[in-house]
């Protein structure tokens, strides 16, 4: 079985498209260590219209809400990561998919300050 890691195709991180096996993180990312990050599940079903993304504007909606609350800022708004989402579809050649649109910390200093 081929590991999850090892496979063709492309991700979209920070606003760039790179192989698959190119799209890493680094092992002191801040959310790896404090657990503090949002993701959402994206469901898209191939019809006779084309592939459809399932409610992909309030999937984002939600994510980019979970991203305020967690006060991670955010360098692309909710046109810029649907657009993304759409594009990870035509790009990888997937018509029935689940997408896991995943907003994180990098490795930006060590401990979490809360204000209040």
């Amino acid at each position: 079985m081929t590991p999850l890691y090892d496979r063709d195709g492309w991700l979209w991180l920070d606003g760039e498209w790179l192989p698959w096996r190119e799209a890493t993180t680094h092992l002191l990312t801040h959310s790896l260590h404090y657990g503090m990050g949002c993701f959402e599940g994206v469901r898209a079903y191939a019809g006779a219209s084309g592939t459809q993304l399932f409610r992909v504007a309030e999937h984002t909606r939600r994510l980019l809400d979970s991203a305020h609350i967690l006060d991670i800022p955010l360098a692309f708004g909710a046109e810029a990561l649907i657009e993304a989402q759409r594009q990870c579809l035509i790009r990888n050649g997937l018509q029935d998919a689940y997408l896991k649109p995943t907003v994180f910390l990098g490795p930006r200093g060590w401990g979490y300050v809360p204000r209040g």
